[in-house]
């Protein structure tokens, strides 16, 4: 792996990680599904899945 993929990489799980705390501290329904569709593609990124 190049060193522009790894701080792609790097951008992305930091991303993910906000995401998951977002996910566990909203108290409304919505939100919270909300926030797992967006988990999805950062998952599907991290495992490197287009």
């Amino acid at each position: 792996m190049n060193k522009m993929m790894m701080i792609y990489l790097g951008i992305t799980l930091y991303i993910f990680i906000l995401v998951i705390l977002n996910l566990f501290e909203e108290e409304k329904l919505f939100n919270q599904l909300n926030a797992a569709l967006v988990i999805i593609p950062l998952i599907l990124r991290l495992l490197m899945i287009k």
